[in-house]
């Protein structure tokens, strides 16, 4: 007959219990520092989308205002529904909507007179967390909204009446103008869209 063992080996398991723990934990912190870092990401993209939204609807306003000004002039309307005309900066409007996001526009331009392409950076950095540096990183993001005219039309003939207005022919309605009745006039949004770059 053997006899009994004195001691019991499931004390030497505990060690690597504890290290496997550790290990996991140390990944669970891995993972959260990586949605830190993306849900930062996702912010500053919201940011610069909305601030280049926002620059892009000022210039749209000004242009659908600029075309309401001109009605009785059917000559300056294309270059209008071209933004070949003299409009106000609307960069102050990306700033304010990446400020709004918790951002801060580091450029904003265009490359043509129908978009806005707008840079920002988060005001927060992404956190502390077991990834190092992370406490002192910023997220940046970028975005280009685009203004697309709506509206086709063809010039009267010269025997057209005086104040006889050529058709608008837009996305989603005809327009008989009459600039005596504003109820037949179009808005912005009828004139123009505006929407992100693909």
């Amino acid at each position: 007959m053997r006899p009994l063992r004195k001691f019991s080996d499931t004390g030497q398991a505990f060690p690597i219990y504890i290290t496997v723990v550790a290990g996991l934990l140390f990944l669970a912190l891995a993972y959260l520092a990586v949605g830190q870092a993306a849900a930062n990401r996702s912010g500053a993209q919201t940011a610069a989308d909305a601030a280049a939204l926002a620059a892009a609807q000022d210039t749209r306003d000004q242009l659908a205002g600029q075309w309401l000004t001109d009605v009785l002039d059917p000559t300056r309307w294309q270059d209008i529904f071209d933004g070949k005309t003299s409009v106000d900066p609307s960069c102050w409007r990306a700033y304010q909507l990446a400020a709004q996001n918790e951002a801060h526009v580091t450029g904003c331009g265009s490359d043509g007179p129908l978009d806005y392409k707008v840079d920002v950076q988060t005001d927060k950095p992404v956190g502390d967390s077991v990834v190092p540096g992370t406490e002192g990183t910023f997220s940046e993001a970028s975005a280009t909204a685009v203004i697309e005219p709506l509206c086709a039309f063809d010039l009267l003939g010269e025997d057209a009446g005086e104040n006889e207005l050529p058709q608008l022919i837009c996305k989603d309605r005809d327009w008989h103008l009459d600039p005596d009745d504003s109820t037949t006039l179009p808005e912005a949004q009828d004139l123009f869209d505006v929407h992100l770059a693909d």
